[in-house]
């Protein structure tokens, strides 16, 4: 059973995400949070294994919450953010600050269940409505911290391969049957990614990945 956090700060809303879980055989809700204080709570708490998050909220938004838990949270849950805007500058913010997926609330529930799933067992995802305006904003944006980061290494074909399906949100699972690998063997492929990449996590490879033409 996958654990889920709700964070919103709409209770409207947080109950009708819980709903629609409450349809899955394999995903449970199990806190809600109407604010990122409250979210840090609730995922100490809770120790859910996907949160859902919201951008815009009162006192402690969404941009925070992803901060706090980056620097509070030994082990924090992947987050994936849920949202009603759709800015490039708040997805790329999202990202950046260490969200494991960006989806509107428009979505429908077999996708978002689907990311959840995603999530929990390690991927990444970005709907593919929000991807063309990312690259948009990459390009117009370089974030202070990759000022200092070393050059790209070149990578190989294989790398490749495991950083394009890590862009489009498989998990190392999903990577190693689709590849026809051992999942070690994706571990390995993609720790080496990170590291010829300068970057921190899958989000972040991704992302400079996209800045550096590395993925076209």
């Amino acid at each position: 059973m996958i654990r889920v956090l709700v964070v919103d700060d709409q209770t409207l809303v947080r109950q009708g995400i819980r709903s629609l879980l409450d349809l899955t055989d394999d995903i449970e809700v199990v806190g809600e949070a109407d604010d990122g204080m409250a979210a840090l709570a609730a995922i100490e708490q809770h120790a859910p294994d996907v949160v859902l998050l919201d951008l815009r909220m009162p006192r402690h938004d969404g941009i925070w919450t992803l901060g706090a838990l980056r620097e509070r949270v030994a082990e924090a849950p992947p987050v994936l953010v849920l949202t009603t805007f759709d800015s490039d500058t708040l997805v790329l913010d999202a990202m950046r600050a260490g969200a494991g997926g960006y989806l509107l609330k428009d979505v429908t529930l077999e996708r978002l269940t689907r990311a959840i799933r995603v999530l929990a067992d390690g991927g990444t995802l970005v709907s593919p409505s929000i991807t063309d305006r990312l690259l948009r904003a990459v390009d117009r944006r370089r974030p202070p911290e990759e000022a200092g980061l070393p050059a790209v290494q070149p990578l190989t074909e294989r790398e490749l391969e495991v950083l394009r399906l890590v862009a489009e949100g498989y998990s190392n699972r999903e990577i190693a049957r689709a590849l026809f690998l051992a999942e070690g063997t994706v571990k390995n492929h993609v720790s080496a990614v990170l590291l010829k990449l300068g970057a921190r996590d899958r989000t972040n490879a991704v992302l400079r990945a996209l800045r550096e033409r590395v993925l076209d």
